[in-house]
């Protein structure tokens, strides 16, 4: 139990990466672009990959009709996130050192890696929902209007994960340092279950 325990208190301190590394990325390519534009996305808001790619981006996004990209003060999320990413990692790292010392089982890992997977599970669904609103709620009064084959207005919505061409511009989406730590962190909660298991059948 002493190892199992080790490893899920290891794999839940990794989700404090997130208050250091970006989640997530999402870069632009276009030949007017040669080095692209980019911005990570953090627990608490958006930093571009140089200091005038978000004014670059907001430029571009004003001709089509696009909103700004949004500051700390204008999503709850970036207000909400830190503190459950926060205290999702102390509950995980408590349960481990309860789990050394046998206060609780190996099940406990399990229940909390299911809870931290349908908050995750929520918070993907959360950033999908403001892609689509950031790429088609757009200003009627845009200088530059883009319609589909059917006459419907264009879809700007950047993906989720992958890439999309849009326009002469190629949007891609993927996971930063920060996401990928988070990601090592729940399977490594998912072995020190396993090594629980294993461990109590013995």
């Amino acid at each position: 139990m002493k190892a199992a325990s080790a490893i899920m208190i290891i794999g839940s301190a990794l989700l404090l990466s997130l208050f250091i590394y970006p989640l997530w990325t999402v870069e632009l390519e276009a030949p007017q672009y040669p080095a692209g534009l980019g911005m990570y996305i953090h627990l608490d808001g958006l930093e571009g990959f140089t200091e005038y790619d978000l004014q670059n981006i907001d430029g571009l996004n004003h001709y089509i009709g696009m909103q700004k990209l949004p500051k700390p003060v204008d999503m709850w999320e970036f207000r909400t996130f830190p503190l459950v990413v926060g205290i999702m990692a102390g509950l995980g790292i408590l349960i481990g050192f309860l789990g050394l010392f046998k206060v609780v089982s190996y099940k406990w890992f399990l229940g909390w890696l299911i809870l931290m997977s349908v908050l995750g599970i929520l918070g993907m669904y959360d950033f999908n929902a403001w892609l689509v609103d950031y790429g088609t709620n757009l200003d009627p009064k845009a200088i530059i209007k883009v319609t589909d084959k059917a006459g419907n207005p264009f879809s700007y919505k950047p993906p989720l994960l992958g890439s999309r061409d849009i326009l002469n511009f190629t949007a891609i989406s993927y996971p930063a340092l920060g996401g990928i730590l988070l990601t090592v962190g729940m399977f490594l909660t998912f072995i020190a279950y396993l090594v629980g298991l294993k461990t109590s059948k013995k």
